[in-house]
């Protein structure tokens, strides 16, 4: 089985424009009960904003959710990968930079997201295949 990205990341996540407003983005954030939000600008991934954000960057500083846009906290630059890219490089990017959630974009098209627990989920699989692959070449026929 191959061990890359767009063989494990979600097909499905949720999406909203740099313009809406943090209280449709706590909606969206509710309805899909992941975590996180995809934030685009002319259809195009430009950040993401997460639960956290929102309650440390709205809540927390008493802003309010119908006037200030999801733009104005998402996280941006976007780090993205490459849906024929290894999982360990995902894993690794995740954890140089912090992260539980990568959207996975070619030619500033979005395909998925691979997040952390996409990972876990299949670890025990990508062990096996690289466990197979050592013995193949350790000891070959």
């Amino acid at each position: 089985m191959s061990t890359q990205v767009k063989n494990y990341m979600d097909k499905e996540f949720p999406t909203l424009d740099v313009g809406a407003t943090i209280f449709e983005t706590a909606q969206i954030l509710a309805e899909s009960d992941l975590g996180y939000v995809i934030i685009l600008e002319k259809g195009k991934p430009k950040g993401i904003a997460t639960e956290r954000d929102v309650i440390s960057k709205i809540l927390l500083a008493e802003k309010d959710p119908k006037k200030t846009t999801v733009g104005s906290i998402m996280s941006t630059p976007l780090i993205t990968i490459d849906p024929d890219e290894d999982m360990l490089v995902a894993s690794e990017l995740m954890q140089k930079n912090n992260i539980k959630r990568i959207p996975v974009v070619k030619d500033q098209i979005i395909y998925g997201v691979i997040t952390a627990t996409n990972i876990a989920r299949s670890c025990s699989e990508y062990v096996d295949k690289a466990t197979r692959e050592v013995l193949k070449w350790s000891f070959p026929n």
